[in-house]
């Protein structure tokens, strides 16, 4: 490339935009399945579908390598129904599962209608509609540009997607876990309800365990502490967010071990 820039005698091409803008290469973005109904409070709205595709997109063309794991609350609740109707626990988390890879195949066919390649990869086995989960596999679709959906929790009941992120964040050598809301971050109460409630920037694992804060489930906050992958809580629906949090801007709230 060099050669034939002196060639033609054209100046040197600017450094990519993944060079100077992008803060990390590789990220988890964890979804709650109620982020995918909107306004429709059930199910899953296409404006918000296309929206967060868009969004992705942009974060993939930066040249980040990007995974995404989704819940299936909008669907089926697994810990919900089991409490409302007796329903065996097990039976209830097998269900949510399933109810991840309707998301998840919504999000890959969004992605690849703009043109974004896209795997989903399911931690239980459901061979016609999507590939298992295989670490290295993973692994080669990111460097290979494409966004990888992981679906069906961890394969087993009793864990949140909270965990499977934070796992699978581990696991592939993610630089940070995004995980996108309804608000902007952190609040010591709901601010909803409590006007008075104190938004923060920065937390440390620690307090985020000891206070009780809804970040994530504690097995998520201290897998992620151990492995000292930094979570950051922002609100998704303010438009181009997980782009500027990828940059590095002060959006949300960051969850690390030390604070600044």
């Amino acid at each position: 490339m060099g050669h034939a820039a002196l060639k033609t005698k054209r100046p040197a091409p600017a450094a990519s935009p993944a060079a100077s803008v992008s803060k990390y290469k590789r990220i988890v973005l964890k979804l709650s399945g109620e982020a995918l109904q909107g306004k429709l409070g059930f199910g899953i709205d296409p404006a918000v579908l296309n929206d967060l595709a868009r969004q992705i997109k942009d974060v993939r063309d930066l040249g980040v390598q990007v995974t995404v794991v989704v819940g299936g609350g909008n669907i089926f609740r697994g810990m919900t129904a089991a409490s409302a109707t007796g329903m065996e626990r097990a039976t209830a988390d097998y269900m949510g599962m399933l109810a991840t890879a309707i998301n998840g195949l919504a999000l890959q066919d969004a992605l690849e209608r703009i043109g974004v390649a896209t795997r989903v990869q399911t931690a239980i086995e459901i061979a016609k509609v999507a590939e298992p989960y295989i670490r290295r596999r993973a692994m080669r679709h990111l460097e290979k540009g494409r966004v990888v959906i992981f679906v069906g929790g961890i394969g087993n009941p009793f864990f949140t997607t909270d965990t499977t992120a934070a796992l699978r964040a581990m696991e592939i050598g993610a630089d940070v876990v995004l995980k996108a809301t309804n608000v902007d971050g952190v609040y010591s109460d709901d601010p909803a309800i409590n006007r008075q409630a104190k938004k923060f920037d920065t937390l440390s694992f620690f307090d985020v365990l000891k206070k009780g804060l809804k970040v994530m489930d504690a097995t998520a906050v201290s897998l992620c502490m151990s492995s000292d992958v930094p979570i950051i809580v922002f609100n998704l629906h303010r438009a181009g967010n997980i782009k500027r949090v990828v940059c590095g801007e002060l959006v949300g709230t960051q969850v690390v071990n030390r604070k600044p």
